[in-house]
């Protein structure tokens, strides 16, 4: 990879069922795939926060609407899911020559280290790549809000939310062959138009705080690396008209 990268700080978020295949648990081929990309990114000088789902594993808020089990329950089930996959990425990243260190808004001391700003900072400015994990700490909020929270308390130049389709379409691409990429939106249309780039809370945070969201394939062969060196890749968000 090329040193001409555009940014120097990135929010990567990423999926559970990525690191699935789109099953449940953990897939060590789709766990090395989508290792590799963000190592590459590392070791070319680009400083990497994570933030995993835990769709692999569970959703609070599909567990409570099919059990007993309360939300608040259930949403802290699903923070403890994402320090699994956390600590998942932590080790194949370090195994990888890409050493990771995973920080946790749940205070978990055996297991990892709690989250702070500064901390998070500290490592990133070591050229560590850090695992957010244990989304925001609190019930009812994603882990696409946790993605854009952090990246505003990292001060990260930008939001890249690695998906398995190229970016955002009109229409969902596998169903209707004429959808159309957008090659960039702005924050306004896509709450306006509610198009599922990132939940509302993500958006508005992204939004106020302007900083950019590209949604990219993570898979695609220099797709994000062409995004971090501010290439023509994805769908990107911006204030910008």
């Amino acid at each position: 990879m090329s040193d001409k990268l555009k940014y120097k700080r990135v929010l990567l978020k990423i999926s559970g069922e990525g690191l699935s295949g789109g099953g449940i648990g953990l897939e060590p081929k789709e766990i090395n795939a989508v290792c590799e990309q963000i190592a590459a990114l590392s070791k070319a000088g680009l400083q990497v926060a994570l933030v995993c789902g835990a769709g692999n594993i569970v959703r609070g808020a599909t567990l409570n609407s099919k059990t007993t089990i309360e939300r608040v329950t259930a949403d802290q089930m699903g923070m403890l899911a994402t320090v699994i996959n956390s600590l998942a990425l932590q080790d194949v990243l370090t195994g990888m020559g890409a050493p990771a260190v995973t920080l946790s808004a749940v205070e978990m001391f055996a297991v990892c280290d709690r989250f702070t700003s500064r901390r998070a900072k500290t490592l990133l400015n070591e050229g560590k790549i850090v695992v957010l994990a244990g989304g925001t700490g609190n019930p009812f909020f994603t882990t696409d809000t946790c993605a854009a929270l952090r990246a505003v308390e990292i001060d990260a130049d930008v939001v890249i939310k690695a998906t398995k389709v190229d970016g955002v379409y009109t229409a969902d691409p596998m169903k209707d062959p004429s959808a159309r990429l957008y090659q960039e939106l702005t924050f306004d249309q896509v709450i306006k138009d509610d198009l599922k780039v990132m939940d509302h809370s993500a958006i508005t945070l992204c939004k106020e705080n302007h900083i950019d969201i590209i949604v990219c394939n993570l898979m695609k062969p220099g797709m994000v690396e062409n995004v971090v060196k501010g290439g023509n890749a994805g769908t990107r968000v911006t204030n910008a008209g």
